[in-house]
């Protein structure tokens, strides 16, 4: 079993550099995963990926609470694409979620990966109509499970404006998949 992101930020900040590898390791791939989601060029989000990791193997001592591993990864990652996004060339004029990532499916029936993946692809199409600013919640909230209060930290808003932006982005993601107009 791997160690959790978690156990190896305890390690880190217990001194155990030997922590800091293992833990980019981790990390790499769900940074890579938002960035895509906020920029919607894979060479942007491939250079704030990076960005992001050499931010977090150099300032990781300002991590003040190992629980917090997440929302302070996310909240530099978003300060990165901000970044990225000032001053590129690809920088879109609405975030652009990726699709080439299905939903995990742990059925190896081939009908059911297939279903399994045409309605991650339904779901990615529905979420692209959601505006940015109700999609960058559903995010980080639905797909990768903060807390409404790290969410809130992250995206600079208070818990009652992040709870509303959830509930509104979940309603029109629901009116997207299903096509209504109510």
């Amino acid at each position: 079993m791997n160690p959790s992101e978690v156990e190896l930020a305890t390690r880190l900040l217990a001194g155990d550099q030997a922590a800091l590898s293992p833990l980019l390791e981790t990390i790499q791939r769900k940074v890579f995963q938002y960035t895509w989601l906020m920029c919607g060029q894979r060479e942007d989000a491939e250079e704030v990926a990076q960005d992001t990791l050499l931010k977090v193997s150099q300032n990781w001592h300002q991590l003040a609470d190992p629980n917090r591993i997440k929302p302070w990864m996310f909240s530099i990652a978003r300060n990165c694409c901000l970044t990225m996004r000032r001053k590129s060339v690809f920088a879109p004029v609405a975030e652009i979620p990726y699709d080439t990532l299905p939903l995990p499916s742990s059925d190896p029936d081939p009908e059911a990966q297939l279903l399994q993946h045409e309605l991650s692809a339904e779901v990615q199409a529905a979420l692209r109509l959601v505006p940015d600013t109700y999609r960058a919640v559903l995010l980080l909230r639905d797909r990768e499970e903060l807390s409404t209060a790290e969410t809130a930290e992250i995206l600079g808003l208070s818990t009652d404006a992040t709870k509303q932006r959830l509930h509104r982005g979940r309603a029109l993601l629901r009116r997207e998949l299903t096509g209504s107009n109510s």
